[in-house]
């Protein structure tokens, strides 16, 4: 079971939102889709929904085009959360699992299971409008897992939720995975992205600028970071060649490096000014390569 894009393009009368997007995506892997606002996320998954046309290019999900037969095999968190505020939430939770292909008694079952397990089933005869943000979020969470689909789409998922609450979705999608579902998620967090993900692109005012596993990417960097901590300045390490940017942490400065040779140069440098408590050779965060390739204005 996998998930592929081929081409893709998605114009908006002369804009274009995506251009020419490539993703394979196999059965079981968790892949990290990221971009700033508007490069064009959100829009690819529409596409792949079948929620808006592409213009150019070809979706697939186990070599078929997604459609309304295939619903039942899909879960898809949307960013712009749409609950009916109105409504309870178990009946909400009902009345959703059915529109996936759900039978009532199976989807009540589930609703119920799934209130348990992101301990929120004391709000299950509670109006959805009721509820604060975040557990609005998890209601909204269980409505794209409890049918437990084979293909995941999660618009940043973790909004809105406190470190507690991100931990319990975690888990949740780390069970769907090692069940054998394929995952597909954006975020603007990329410790979360670092940590989950095995697979990624990066994508730029539509364009695909990043694309492999999270190991891959990094190396391809060429740059790692070197973290030095001194009671002495240090402030002249900045101007040595091939320092490419420097950093102030309580744990000490970062310096950008472009080759191990500069890190033992800097090394060397920082001894003679003075004794060191700490000094590292550290990969580069996805967080620096995010923001190498899409811009500080937009990390």
């Amino acid at each position: 079971m996998s998930l592929q894009l081929e081409n893709v393009t998605k114009r908006f009368g002369d804009f274009t939102a995506v251009d020419q997007l490539n993703l394979s995506i196999e059965q079981g892997t968790m892949y990290g889709f990221l971009g700033a606002n508007g490069a064009g996320k959100t829009t690819t998954f529409r596409m792949i929904l079948g929620l808006l046309n592409a213009n150019e290019g070809k979706i697939t999900w186990n070599q078929k085009r997604i459609s309304y037969a295939t619903s039942p095999e899909i879960g898809y968190l949307p960013e712009e959360r749409g609950l009916y505020p109105k409504m309870k939430v178990a009946e909400q939770l009902i009345f959703l699992g059915q529109l996936r292909g759900m039978s009532k008694s199976a989807s009540k079952r589930a609703a119920s299971e799934w209130l348990e397990k992101m301990e929120v089933s004391h709000y299950e005869t509670k109006k959805v409008e009721e509820l604060s943000k975040g557990n609005q979020q998890k209601i909204q969470v269980i409505a794209s897992l409890m049918h437990q689909p084979k293909l995941l789409i999660l618009d940043e998922p973790f909004s809105g939720l406190d470190p507690v609450n991100v931990e319990m979705l975690k888990n949740a999608i780390l069970e769907f995975r090692n069940n054998g579902a394929t995952i597909l998620f954006s975020s603007h967090r990329m410790d979360h992205v670092e940590e989950l993900c095995e697979q990624l692109s990066i994508i730029h005012q539509g364009k695909q600028v990043v694309s492999g596993s999270l190991r891959e990417v990094k190396r391809s960097f060429g740059r790692q970071n070197v973290r030095i901590h001194s009671e002495y300045d240090l402030a002249s390490l900045a101007s040595i060649e091939g320092v490419t940017n420097v950093q102030q942490s309580i744990e000490g400065a970062i310096y950008q490096v472009e080759t191990e040779e500069v890190a033992h140069e800097l090394l060397a440098t920082a001894l003679q000014l003075g004794p060191i408590r700490h000094f590292a050779i550290e990969e580069p965060s996805l967080q620096d390569i995010f923001i190498e390739k899409v811009g500080n204005v937009h990390a």
